[in-house]
């Protein structure tokens, strides 16, 4: 015998209802209705790079080498002196290797739990607890603050705090669908909003209808006349079995994610991931340290081609001066290290593209965003989260001038 369901009904104090066209096909309601779908590009995103994030750590021998200036050993050095959280950084000093790994593999499973829509929250607060980490270390120093990336993570992270995975395209949905057939519920029917005056002319026959002018129901029991929806034992047993079967896709999804570390790992060191040390950008860095010609003849015979950057006056031994690249329009820095040796190299960081100053005292390349930092007299890397050497600039002195 065919049968009429009513539809779950929110009442509304405003007196205004939705179009009629909000109540039309399913598509039509969940796509412009349901966050789950608004979220959706957000939610790829912020899976797909936490697990290349991750994947990429454990892909890197470098990574966890205490001998490469790019390791979570010696990023952990640096921090110890800029961060906020120095302290707590002392206390795992000693543990930078097991920290590095948690990070890494705390980094794929926030990944995969946001684009498998499994566990959606905690794979948010767990994104958020990440991100601030690196909010309060490796961002700290950026300046000015809105160039880090890391706080944006973070406050985006609350989307997936507030919604999950908004019950679309994920293993929760699924899940709690299963679990809503196995106990011979009705599927959610989509929200429908009606003025308050309709909702008392529809409950008020004898007195019944609670509803107050806020649109909010008095009674203790509820709507006699519209459906409110499982008692809440029910939901309680939907709830239960969600959890329990959630537990154990997560169960098979930690498996799958360790297989993928472990043969990542493996096949990084198989593959001689390149470490900082040697890079083709290193080598290019190397070349960059050319020794001055000295001073020349001034007749133009006895010049060699280039482009003049600054009289060689204007570089005492132990300083630097910038100068913009002619072959790329982009700033560079000319040294003076030592005696009638100079070398020059690109100034612009191989971490996140920032523009580095240079630190005479310690004659060292200093990157304000992330806190890198390169010898001004090799350009390699010794510290901070910067992947490759600074891009080397031959550079001669001609006539008493520099010329790259």
């Amino acid at each position: 015998m065919p049968t009429t369901r009513l539809l779950p009904v929110v009442p509304s104090s405003s007196g205004a209802a939705f179009p009629p066209w909000v109540l039309g096909p399913r598509w039509r309601d969940e796509g412009l209705r349901q966050p789950g779908w608004l979220i959706l590009p957000l939610r790829a995103f912020l899976g797909v790079t936490f697990v290349f994030a991750g994947l990429q750590k454990l892909a890197n021998p470098a990574y966890l080498d205490p001998t490469s200036p790019t390791s979570v050993q010696a990023q952990t050095r640096i921090f110890q002196r800029t961060s906020p959280i120095a302290a707590l950084l002392d206390l795992t000093a000693h543990h930078t290797v097991v920290v590095g790994i948690l990070i890494a593999v705390g980094e794929l499973a926030v990944g995969l739990g946001t684009l498998l829509g499994l566990w959606a929250r905690v794979a948010g607060i767990g994104g958020a607890l990440l991100s601030l980490t690196f909010l309060l270390t490796v961002s700290w120093n950026t300046t000015p603050y809105y160039y880090g990336s890391d706080i944006v993570f973070l406050f985006t992270w609350s989307v997936f705090i507030g919604f999950g995975a908004g019950g679309v395209l994920s293993v929760d949905g699924w899940l709690r669908d299963r679990a809503r057939r196995d106990l011979r519920l009705p599927a959610p029917a989509a929200a429908v909003t009606l003025a308050a005056a309709t909702v008392r002319q529809l409950c008020s026959a004898g007195g019944k209808c609670g509803l107050d002018g806020d649109g909010v129901c008095r009674r203790r029991s509820g709507c006699p006349t519209l459906p409110s929806g499982p008692s809440p034992r029910v939901r309680g047993e939907l709830d239960r079995r969600t959890l329990l079967r959630g537990g154990q896709a997560a169960a098979v999804a930690a498996a799958a994610g360790g297989l993928l570390a472990a043969v990542t790992a493996a096949g990084g060191r198989l593959a001689g991931h390149p470490r900082a040390s040697a890079t083709p950008a290193g080598r290019r860095a190397s070349s960059g340290a050319a020794r001055g010609s000295g001073p020349a003849p001034t007749s133009s015979a006895g010049r060699r081609p280039g482009t003049t950057i600054a009289a060689a006056s204007r570089v005492p031994v132990g300083q630097a001066v910038q100068f913009t690249d002619p072959a790329s329009g982009r700033p560079a820095w000319v040294v003076h290290p030592s005696g009638r040796m100079y070398v020059a190299f690109s100034a612009i960081c191989t971490h996140a593209g920032c523009t580095v100053g240079f630190d005479g005292a310690s004659m060292q390349f200093v990157c304000p965003c992330h806190g890198a930092t390169y010898d001004a007299r090799t350009g390699q890397v010794t510290g901070g989260p910067a992947p490759s050497p600074l891009a080397g600039i031959p550079v001669h002195v001609s006539a008493g001038e520099l010329q790259v």
